[in-house]
Parts: C-alpha cells; sequence; structure tokens
C-alpha cells in the first residue's frame, strides 16, 4: 500500500520549499510572496530504510523496489479562507483522500519572508488553519445533510445517516475537530463518514519549519510540541534549508551535514516515520534474484492480508508463509543459510506480521 501525505499551513511557512526538498522535485515553486502555489503539486518518493540497503547488498537482486509515500502540496490558506479570503479553501479538496496532514508551522524570524500575520506566532497560526480545516468540514457535513433530508423521505437508511450527521454537525459547531467525535454504530452513517474525507477527522504531524541553528530545538518549537503532546499529534522539526542542502549529496555527505547541524536523520526519514507511528504502519520484505522489496501493511495485519499487499490473488489463495526475522537474514547472509540454520519459520493464517519480517508467500487460485 502506498499512503499520502497532504501539506498545509499559511503561505510563506516553508510549505513549498520544504516539498521540493523532501521529494527532490523542483517542481513547486517557492517564492517570497503569499499563493504562489495555484495548483496543488503531487510527488511520490521512496520511504527512506536502511534494511533494504543491507538486503539488497546480500541478495543483489536484478532491483530494488522501496515503499512509498505520496505528498501532496497545496496553497497556503489564511484566516477567512473559507469565505473566500486569498486563494479561498477550494484546494483542499485535493488533500481529502490524504491518511496523514503534515501542518507545517514557521518558527523562524526572517524579515526578508514576509509573514501573512504580521509576526511569527506558532500557536496563533496553528489555530488560523486548524479553524480554516474545521470550517471547511462544517460545510461539507452541512451539504451532506441537505442531499439527506432530500432522500430521507423515502430511504430509512438515509434517516439513520441523517441523524448521525446532524449530530457530527453539532460537534463541529462546538468548535470540536472531527477525531473527537464518537460514531454512531450504524452502516448507512459510516458510509456517508467516509466519503466526506473530513479534515479534521485526519492525523496530524506538526512540523516545526527552524533555521539551522535551532534544529535542536527552541522556544517557538517547544510550544509547537507541547500542543501537539497535549492533542497525541506526532512532531517533527525540520529546516527545510537544510533538507535543499542536502539533495545532490552523496550518502556520507549527507551524514557529515546533518551532524553539523546535531541531527543524524533527514527531514524526510523523520516526517515518513511519524507518519507510519500515526497510522500504525510497519514495513515487511520480499528478498529474491529478481527483486528485494519492502511492501507497507497495518502493524497487527495476519499473513494472508499482508500477502494481499503484493496481489489480491496472494490474499485469496493463501497457503502459507515462510517467515525470516530481518536480523537472522543478515546475520546468516541468505535465504539457503537461513532455512539450513532452522530459523526459517513457516507460518499459517493466524501469523502476525512482524516489522521487517523476510517473507516469501505460497498460494494457489
Amino acid at each position: 500500500m502506498t499512503f499520502s501525505i497532504g501539506i498545509v499551513g499559511l503561505p510563506n511557512v516553508g510549505k513549498s520549499t520544504l516539498f521540493n526538498a523532501l521529494t527532490k522535485a523542483q517542481n513547486a515553486q517557492a517564492a517570497n510572496y503569499p499563493f504562489c502555489t495555484i495548483e496543488p503539486n503531487k510527488a511520490t518518493v521512496a520511504v527512506p530504510d536502511a534494511r533494504l540497503r543491507v538486503l539488497t547488498d546480500l541478495a543483489r537482486p536484478q532491483k530494488t523496489t522501496p515503499a512509498t509515500v505520496d505528498f501532496y502540496d497545496i496553497a497556503g490558506l489564511v484566516r477567512g479562507a473559507s469565505k473566500g479570503e486569498g486563494l479561498g479553501n477550494h484546494f483542499l479538496a485535493h488533500i481529502r483522500e490524504c491518511a496523514v496532514l503534515i501542518h507545517v508551522v514557521r518558527c523562524f524570524e526572517d524579515d526578508a519572508i514576509v509573514h501573512v500575520n504580521g509576526g511569527v506566532d506558532p500557536l496563533r497560526d496553528i489555530e488560523s488553519i486548524e479553524t480554516e480545516l474545521l470550517l471547511s468540514d462544517v460545510q461539507s457535513v452541512e451539504r451532506r445533510i441537505e442531499r439527506l433530508r432530500k432522500q430521507a423521505k423515502g430511504d430509512a437508511g438515509a434517516r439513520t445517516a441523517l441523524e448521525g450527521m446532524e449530530q457530527l454537525l453539532a460537534h463541529l459547531d462546538h468548535g470540536r475537530p472531527a477525531i473527537r467525535f464518537e460514531l454512531p454504530a450504524n452502516d448507512a452513517f459510516h458510509g456517508a463518514w467516509r466519503e466526506l474525507g473530513l479534515l479534521t477527522a485526519k492525523k496530524v504531524i506538526y512540523c516545526a519549519n527552524v533555521h539551522e541553528e535551532a534544529l535542536s530545538g527552541g522556544a517557538g518549537v517547544q510550544a509547537v510540541w507541547d500542543f501537539a503532546a497535549a492533542r497525541g499529534a506526532e512532531t517533527a522539526c525540520i529546516c527545510a534549508k537544510v533538507e535543499e542542502e542536502l539533495q545532490g549529496l552523496d550518502a556520507q555527505e549527507q551524514k557529515d551535514l546533518l551532524a553539523a547541524y546535531g541531527v543524524t536523520e533527514s527531514g524526510l526519514a523523520r516526517i515518513i516515520r511519524a507518519g507510519y507511528r500515526s497510522l500504525g504502519l510497519i514495513s515487511y520484505f520480499t528478498a529474491g534474484e529478481k527483486e528485494v522489496r519492502a511492501w507497507t501493511i497495518r502493524e497487527g495485519s495476519k499473513a494472508p492480508r499482508a500477502a494481499g499487499a503484493i496481489h489480491g490473488d496472494f490474499e485469496r489463495g493463501f497457503i502459507r508463509a515462510e517467515v525470516i526475522a530481518y536480523e537472522d537474514y543478515v546475520r546468516l547472509k541468505n535465504e539457503a543459510a537461513c532455512r539450513s540454520a532452522g530459523v526459517m519459520r513457516t507460518e499459517g493464517r493466524e501469523y502476525v506480521v512482524k516489522d521487517g519480517d523476510v517473507i516469501h508467500f505460497l498460494f494457489n487460485v
């Protein structure tokens, strides 16, 4: 599975610069004025995973395929976007299908870069964006309620969905995000809920964009951390400028540059890892002469469901899985040695796949 991350924030907080740096795709203009991004930008990037490189060195396959993440960058929002201020909020439709939102917050001072609210205030800026996301959700629910009222006259399912939607609207009208709404137990409502793709129902990673010297923290960053902790949300601290500098460097040069700033990994790695944690995702691997590949699944997935990440036929015709723990594979160097040493296990339908497992599935359809 590929999961997607939508990037939101005020104009001029570093969203497009971050997008360019993280994706190595310089197709999102980074300009020093509001609303320079007027179309959504999408890029698919490889998930950094050192284990994949190790397995490639051992298996020497014809090709290596990493897991991927889709990033979507949209125009910056301003207070009043729901009423048409700035470029409005119509670009939000492009991120309703995203699994996670990364909320980029400006935590650096720079007189040369305009701030749409007149000065740096991370918590005020967070509140501005979250208000606009909430108001966008209110509009979506109100439109759905109008449709359901027309359908409810002769449709019992629509009536029960309508009741749930009216409760949801009251919840949102009190300034509470959809993620805190207790879903009523009826299938009709759940179907309508999924179709809406509510923005405030999504997991959020709060990303503090800082100067180089503040990568290890600072007053503005701590305020964002405390806010996120109160929400139970993931965080990342990143310097978009440093991420740009990393592009074009080899692995050792990147490591040296990061070390100079007191960090050990890129912003891309931190953000993707936070996204995996937010969604409860893990990776397993397949390794052979033709390909070494990483596969993304939900933590707790049983073997047939994990096989389905490769192809639906693998899940439907699942027979068994031959499993090697990553550590055993690395220690013994190859599959044949693992089989001889007895560390290759045969697992059935109830096996819960572990992060890092190297698996060969047997199936019949």
